[in-house]
């Protein structure tokens, strides 16, 4: 297993969706001392379009996994973007998962997974798991499925 965090996420053959423009007045991404906090991602696929719809309802809970999964490839996206490579990154520090939701779905956690399995095998088992909330809302933008974010310390 290749040893530092972009070896392990080249070795994976992932593929990072496009970076666009924020959607409204903030930054994706913001160093703080040796905090680097981002802000929510979105399930953006390789082609740029969103995953859309309500967990329970629309989307089961392996279905949100996977659009939590592709949230954490839009973090990492900013990431490389910011910082040219993820062996800037030392650890995963939190992520905060928002699942649009029914009222009675409450496989929140599982579909956050999604995202935090992601950075496991890119940081491993170690420094790839931080602290996490996983809650449910009854709205996100776009009526994605999921909204990410994420803070780490810097190497």
């Amino acid at each position: 297993m290749p040893d530092s965090p972009q070896a392990r996420f080249d070795a994976l053959g992932l593929v990072l969706p496009p970076l666009g423009p924020p959607k409204g007045l903030y930054r994706p991404c913001l160093v703080d001392g040796r905090t680097v906090l981002t802000s929510g991602h979105l399930p953006l696929r390789a082609d740029g379009s969103l995953v859309t719809g309500c967990l329970g309802r629309d989307l089961d809970a392996d279905a949100g996994k996977d659009a939590a999964r592709l949230a954490g490839l839009a973090i990492l996206a900013t990431l490389r973007a910011e910082f040219g490579s993820l062996d800037r990154i030392a650890r995963v520090v939190r992520i905060f998962g928002m699942v649009r939701a029914s009222e009675d779905f409450q496989q929140q956690p599982h579909v956050v997974n999604g995202c935090s399995e992601l950075f496991a095998e890119v940081w491993g088992d170690e420094s790839g798991v931080g602290v996490r909330s996983a809650v449910g809302v009854a709205s996100l933008p776009a009526a994605v499925a999921v909204e990410i974010e994420a803070a780490f310390e810097l190497a």
